[in-house]
């Protein structure tokens, strides 16, 4: 039975395989270990990871859905691109996203959805996570959390679809340590202007810090693309 015999024969397993590769690829695009306009084959990605090539074209499909490769037809793939006007027009859309929960949290009488954010950033220097990876990963549910507590389905389908998007550029603004420390003062400024129910201030808050991580990953990119290129 080949490979291809076997992921036909169980659907588990061929799921598990595709997630693989899927995780494999777009971690190399993250880590510009694959650097925007690199072209490869569905052969070469197989083999590199010990796979057969069904599974390893349904994980690339997946992320051309998602915007991280080009598929050119009867001649392999290439990592798309940055399009930085795009992601400057997603972090807008995050900001009105954003500020639109955090109005409609303020209106609340209950706020206990968002008091479980006290115990992580709320907290003494000494107790702050110093990990990049733990600290995005951190921030990420900080700001989905303020949004789902907003109570509206529709709002969180459409900011988690945005916050997918930016996460190859937002990753890295937990890369430089200073950063991390801006982002829990930061964090904790508008958590204590929700919980007062201060919203004018929150959301002045809130778009101030989306502002600034926005201009600091633009700027790390270009950093980063760059020594990739000449290494």
């Amino acid at each position: 039975m080949s490979p291809d015999d076997l992921s036909s024969a169980s659907p588990g397993l061929a799921g598990s395989r595709v997630d693989h590769v899927y995780a494999r690829v777009k971690d190399d695009i993250f880590e510009f270990r694959l650097l925007p306009g690199d072209r490869f084959t569905e052969s070469q990605v197989a083999e590199r990871l010990g796979v057969s090539r069904t599974p390893v074209r349904e994980a690339l499909y997946r992320l051309e859905r998602e915007g991280y490769l080009f598929v050119h037809f009867r001649n392999g793939w290439s990592v798309r691109p940055f399009d930085f006007v795009m992601f400057e027009n997603l972090y807008e859309l995050r900001m009105i996203l954003e500020s639109a929960a955090v109005r409609k949290l303020c209106d609340q009488t209950d706020l206990s959805h968002v008091e479980v954010l006290k115990p992580v950033w709320l907290v003494p220097e000494e107790a702050r996570v110093r990990d990049a990876r733990a600290a995005a990963e951190l921030d990420e549910i900080f700001h989905t959390t303020l949004v789902d507590a907003a109570d509206n389905p529709e709002l969180a389908r459409v900011h988690n679809d945005v916050i997918e998007r930016i996460r190859i550029i937002r990753r890295l603004d937990f890369t430089q340590g200073y950063r991390v420390e801006r982002t829990y003062e930061e964090h904790a400024q508008i958590l204590q202007a929700i919980l007062r129910r201060r919203a004018d201030q929150a959301v002045l808050l809130l778009n101030s810090h989306i502002a600034e991580s926005r201009a600091e990953v633009r700027k790390i990119t270009l950093h980063r693309l760059q020594s990739a290129r000449q290494s």
